[in-house]
C-alpha cells in the first residue's frame, strides 16, 4: 500500500489526444492583449497610490523596477515550459510534467487561490475607485444596511463587487472569441489613457515633490525626501508591487486556445511584460511628481493628482480609461480560474465536472460558473489589502516551482540514455560535484544529483531570507552566517552547472541555466518573507483544508480499489446487504 501511495504522489503528466478540446482561436496579438489586460489595472489605477502613500513615497517607482525584475526571471521560466509543454493549466501542468502529482496539486492549489484572490480584489478595487468617484457614498449607503468590525474583513457587504463578477462569469461562460474581442478593445483603450496620463501629467511634474523635507511632512508619513519610508519601505513595496506584475501567467493557461502554443505563447509572455513595466513604471514617476505623496489617494489616485495640479479635463479622460482597465484587468483575472480547474479536473484532482465542456460554446461552463461564485462571495466579504497580500503569496510559490522545474527539465535523463546505470558509491559523488569525468550524456544518476542540490539551494535561499528579516545585521554573528549561507547558495548553482544537460531544444530556453532560475526563486522567496504574518496564517489555513480534501480523496480511492479486490476475491461472499 506505501508504494502505491508514493507512486501516486510521485507519477507524472502523460499526455493524449483523446476527448473534447478547446477551440483554438488566440492568437499573438490576442494573447499580449491578454497578459497586459489582466495585469495592467489595479496597479497602475489604485495599486501604486497606496504603496506611494504608505509604504514607499517617491521611490514607488523603483518598487515596481524590482518586482518587474523578479518578474522577468519568472516570465523567462513560464515562456521555455509553454514552448515545452503547450497545454492549458499554466504552472500546474509545467510541475505535473517535472515533479509529480503532489507537487501539481500544491501548485494548482496555490493556483486556484490567486485567481480567485485576483478576481476579488480586482473587482474590490475597481468598486473603490468608482466609491471614491461619488465621494464615497456608495459604501456609506451599504454601510447603512449593514456593518463589520473584523480587521481582515470588509466594513460592509459589497454587493457591487458580487454582481460584477457575476456578469463576468456570464460572459466567460458565452465564448472566448467574444471575451477575447471585449478584452482587445478594452486593453487598447487602457494604454491610450495611460500614454495621455504620461504625456499630460509630466508636464505638471516638480522634483520638489521628491525633496520635502521633514518639517512639511504629516506624522505617520516618514521623514520626507525620495526614500521617506527608508530602504526596509522600498523592499516592503516591491513585494507589494509585485502584485502589480501577477495577471501575465493567464497567458500560459491558453495552451489548448492559441493557434500557434509554441511560439506565441512565450513571445506574449515577454511582450506583455515589457509593456506592463514600461506603464507601471513611468506612471508612478508621473504620479509622484505631480503631488506631494502623502496627498495622494490611496483609491483613486491619478484622479485626484489631475484635481490637484487643476487638469479637470485630463481627470475624466483618466476616470473613463481606468474604468475600462479595471474591467479589462477584471476579465483577465477571472479568465485562467476555470481553465485551472478543467486542468485537474481532467487528472482527477478535481470534481470530474469541472472538466465538461459545453458542446456550444466550447468552454469550461460548470467551472467557470463555480469560480465566479466563490470569487464573487470572497470579493463581498474580504478587504482590498488583506486581498492583495493573500493573492501574491500564492504566485509566488507557484513562481518559485515553475523556475525549479526548468533547472530539472534541463538537466533530466533523456530517454535514450536511461538505460545507463552509475554505481552510487562515495567518490563516485565527490568526482561527479565538479563533474571531473567530463560526463556528456544525462543519466538517471544527474539527473537525481541536480534536484538533491536543487533542493539544498531553496532549502539555504529560505534561510538567507529568514536572516535578512529576523536577524540584527550589525553584529559580527549574523554577518557571517548571512556570509557562509550565500557562499553555500553559489557553491550549488556552480555545482548544478557542472552537470551535464539534456539534449532537448524547446523553441524558447531560459538564458544562463540554472542561474537566472536560482535567482528568480531567490527573489520570490525574499518577497514571500515580506508579507504580513496574518497573510502566512491564512494561506497555511487554505493549505491544510487543500491537503486533507487531497488526502481524504486519495484514501476514499484506495479504499475503493480494496474493496473492489476482495470482492472479485470472493473474500465478502457471505456478506448480505439488506435494503
Amino acid at each position: 500500500m506505501s508504494k502505491s501511495i508514493t507512486a501516486q504522489l510521485s507519477r507524472r503528466k502523460e499526455f493524449d489526444d483523446d476527448g473534447p478540446k478547446l477551440a483554438r482561436i488566440l492568437r499573438l496579438h490576442d494573447l499580449t492583449a491578454f497578459g497586459v489586460g489582466s495585469t495592467l489595472g489595479l496597479g497602475v489605477y489604485v495599486l501604486a497610490g497606496q504603496v506611494a502613500r504608505h509604504i514607499a513615497g517617491p521611490a514607488v517607482g523603483i518598487c515596481f523596477a524590482i518586482a518587474a525584475l523578479a518578474s522577468l526571471f519568472a516570465g523567462l521560466c513560464y515562456a521555455e515550459f509553454a514552448s515545452r509543454v503547450p497545454r492549458a493549466g499554466s504552472a500546474y501542468i509545467y510541475s505535473f510534467v517535472t515533479m509529480g502529482e503532489f507537487v501539481a496539486f500544491t501548485i494548482g492549489w496555490n493556483l486556484v487561490l490567486e485567481y480567485i484572490v485576483g478576481t476579488a480584489s480586482v473587482a474590490r478595487g475597481l468598486t473603490s475607485y468608482v466609491d471614491a468617484l461619488v465621494d464615497y457614498k456608495i459604501s456609506g449607503a451599504l454601510m447603512s444596511i449593514v456593518t463589520f468590525d473584523f480587521k481582515y474583513m470588509s466594513h460592509y457587504l459589497d454587493l457591487m463587487s458580487f454582481t460584477m463578477i457575476l456578469l463576468l462569469t456570464c460572459l466567460l461562460a458565452v465564448g472566448v472569441r467574444e471575451s477575447s474581442w471585449l478584452n482587445n478593445i478594452f486593453t487598447v483603450l487602457n494604454l491610450v489613457t495611460i500614454s495621455i496620463v504620461i504625456v499630460a501629467g509630466a508636464t505638471k511634474a516638480d522634483i520638489e515633490n521628491w525633496e520635502r523635507t521633514p518639517s512639511e511632512v504629516p506624522d505617520g508619513h516618514g521623514t520626507g525626501g525620495f526614500l521617506p519610508y527608508g530602504v526596509v519601505g522600498v523592499m516592503a513595496g516591491a513585494a507589494k508591487c509585485f502584485y502589480g506584475f501577477i495577471g501575465f501567467d493567464c497567458i500560459a493557461t491558453t495552451g489548448e486556445e492559441a493557434v500557434n502554443p509554441k511560439r506565441d505563447i512565450p513571445l506574449a509572455i515577454l511582450i506583455s511584460l515589457l509593456i506592463i513595466f514600461l506603464a507601471y513604471f513611468f506612471m508612478a514617476v508621473v504620479l509622484t511628481m505631480m503631488m506631494p505623496y502623502y496627498h495622494i489617494d490611496p483609491f483613486a489616485p491619478l484622479t485626484n493628482a489631475f484635481a490637484y495640479v487643476e487638469m479637470n479635463a485630463i481627470k475624466w479622460c483618466v476616470t473613463v480609461g481606468s474604468l475600462s482597465a479595471l474591467c479589462t484587468a477584471l476579465l483577465g483575472a477571472m479568465f485562467p480560474l476555470p481553465r485551472i480547474l478543467y486542468a485537474m479536473a481532467q487528472d482527477g484532482l478535481m470534481f470530474h465536472y469541472f472538466a465538461r465542456i459545453h458542446p456550444w460554446t466550447k468552454t469550461p461552463m460548470i467551472a467557470t460558473i463555480v469560480a465566479g461564485l466563490v470569487a464573487a462571495i470572497i470579493a463581498m466579504l474580504l478587504n482590498l489589502d488583506q486581498l492583495i497580500e493573500l493573492g501574491t503569496i500564492g504566485v509566488m510559490l507557484a513562481y518559485t516551482i515553475v523556475a525549479m522545474g526548468v533547472v530539472m527539465m534541463h538537466y533530466k535523463d533523456d530517454k535514450t540514455n536511461s538505460e545507463n546505470v552509475t554505481e552510487v558509491s562515495f567518490i563516485n559523488v565527490l568526482l561527479q560535484i565538479f563533474n571531473i569525468s567530463r560526463t556528456k550524456e544525462s543519466s538517471p544518476f544527474t539527473d537525481c544529483f541536480v534536484r538533491i542540490f536543487l533542493l539544498i539551494y531553496v532549502t539555504l535561499c529560505v534561510l538567507f531570507c529568514a536572516y535578512l528579516k529576523f536577524l540584527h545585521l550589525r553584529t559580527i554573528y549574523a554577518l557571517i552566517l548571512l556570509g557562509v549561507t550565500g557562499i553555500l547558495m553559489i557553491f550549488c548553482m556552480l555545482v548544478i552547472f557542472m552537470q551535464p544537460k539534456s539534449t532537448e531544444f524547446p523553441v524558447f530556453k531560459v538564458p544562463l541555466v540554472p542561474f537566472i532560475p536560482c535567482l528568480s526563486i531567490l527573489v520570490n522567496i525574499f518577497l514571500m518573507f515580506q508579507l504580513m504574518t496574518f497573510t502566512w496564517i491564512a494561506y497555511t489555513v487554505w493549505m491544510i483544508f487543500g491537503y486533507v480534501a487531497y488526502f481524504g480523496l486519495m484514501a476514499v480511492h484506495f479504499l475503493v480499489i480494496g474493496l473492489t479486490m476482495k470482492l472479485a476475491e470472493g473474500q465478502f461472499s457471505n456478506l448480505k446487504f439488506v435494503v
